[in-house]
């Protein structure tokens, strides 16, 4: 698109798919800046500019009120949604149990998760896969071999039901939000929320409630469950309050597991379309035997996972409100005006990327890291809020693929739809990934 939209064909189309609203200029230019119907927003996709908001002058900026508006009913006041103290108790709480040693210590479980997925997969053989729905229960799986290794009450496809229309309910931009109306006017995107919030609430209090009473008994699993209840704050020696555990562990299931699921999505996509990097990925994991995969062992499927993400970020923009007044060089940054960072837009940026539209893995690898610029590759932000779960969602979407690609190969038959990607929250395939699915040896 050349030319920026009206008003009203602003509104229509950000709440249709944000994405559509870019304009050329966003790709080209590393500011930019302009009036629009929620007033005035910055686009920056200059690096040094990035770390000036993200880390800098972090505490300059904060998550901004429509974001809030957007989340917190459904997810509560937990680490995606928390401010000021409130959020530096939590992070600083939450840390330790997703520091590496952690995370890796989930290997076993997610390669479980991923045996799992590719008996399920090789018994496709010759049957059209609904990928995105097969991703969904893998991470789904991972979930609860991770965090709730005691099972999940109910039908895990119902929790993942929940998860994609609470998504599909908030995502569209409320023309109400953008012009700031008072939270008691109604929106039709939180009314249509609420059965999904009332469901996450009820079933974490009762898995609370569980391994609270197991934890009393000296029984209970060392799960994320477990350690989310019995952290404390090393500089206070406090724990979280039960609202804060809740959302937090609404916060790990809706977010957590929705981005890992569209990162293997996307995926899965770029490789069908890619007959080499599908060859290079075959003939990495072939190699690694017939046991569980380590993600060291696994360089090239990393990259395609992290080259998917480049091009299909899970959360496709990030955005800021100045607490006070701020400059970009020339340009000044008004107290209250919103400040987008978005890597829909970063990762094709046309002065940052070579063939920035194109798949290629081998970015990611080793040895080209270096290449990539800080600042310019932020699937999971960046500076004191980037998200706290990055390395378990690596880590897990390797071990998933890795796993796939050794059970079968899975191709977008010739008359699929146009995979278009839709903005809801998370990015996802609109109208989901049905892929042919053959048996692999």
């Amino acid at each position: 698109m050349t030319q920026p939209l009206g008003l009203f064909e602003f509104l229509r189309a950000a709440r249709r798919n944000p994405i559509t609203t870019w304009t050329d200029a966003h790709f080209r230019l590393p500011v930019v800046a302009a009036e629009g119907a929620m007033g005035r927003i910055t686009v920056v996709s200059e690096p040094s500019l990035i770390r000036q908001v993200l880390i800098d002058k972090a505490d300059a900026y904060r998550k901004d009120d429509l974001q809030r508006r957007v989340l917190a009913p459904g997810l509560g006041n937990g680490l995606l949604s928390a401010e000021g103290d409130e959020w530096r108790l939590q992070r600083r709480t939450l840390a330790p149990i997703f520091s590496v040693r952690t995370v890796r210590s989930f290997e076993a479980a997610m390669n479980a998760a991923g045996a799992r997925l590719a008996r399920r997969l090789r018994r496709r053989d010759g049957v059209r896969v609904d990928v995105a729905l097969e991703m969904t229960r893998a991470t789904l799986d991972v979930l609860e071999r991770t965090i709730f290794t005691q099972g999940l009450p109910g039908d895990p496809d119902a929790l993942g039901r929940a998860i994609t229309r609470f998504l599909e309910a908030v995502g569209p931009i409320d023309p109400l939000d953008v012009f700031g109306l008072p939270d008691f006017v109604p929106r039709i995107g939180r009314l249509r929320a609420r059965p999904a919030g009332r469901f996450f609430a009820e079933m974490v209090d009762d898995l609370i409630t569980r391994r609270r009473a197991l934890m009393q008994e000296g029984e209970a699993p060392q799960d994320l469950l477990t350690l989310l209840i019995a952290a404390q704050d090393p500089e206070t020696g406090n724990g979280l309050s039960d609202l804060a555990v809740r959302a937090n562990i609404v916060t790990f299931i809706a977010a957590g597991h929705e981005t890992t699921a569209n990162a293997l999505t996307w995926a899965l996509y770029c490789l069908s379309g890619d007959g080499a990097a599908q060859s290079r990925v075959e003939a990495e994991v072939d190699a690694a035997g017939d046991g569980d995969f380590t993600p060291d062992a696994l360089p090239y499927t990393r990259a395609v996972v992290e080259e998917g993400m480049r091009l299909f970020p899970p959360v496709p923009f990030l955005s800021r409100q100045a607490i006070r007044e701020d400059r970009f060089g020339r340009i000044k940054v008004p107290r209250n005006s919103l400040v987008l960072i978005a890597p829909w837009v970063l990762h094709r940026h046309r002065l940052l990327w070579d063939e920035p539209d194109a798949f290629m893995p081998e970015r990611f690898l080793p040895e080209n890291r270096d290449r990539i610029a800080r600042f310019t590759y932020l699937p999971f932000g960046a500076g004191p809020r980037v998200c706290i779960g990055l390395s378990f969602s690596v880590q897990e979407a390797t071990i998933l693929l890795a796993h796939i690609v050794r059970a079968v190969r899975l191709r977008l038959p010739e008359d699929h739809p146009p995979v278009m990607p839709l903005h809801r929250v998370t990015l996802r395939p609109e109208h989901g990934l049905r892929m042919d699915a053959t048996a692999r040896g």
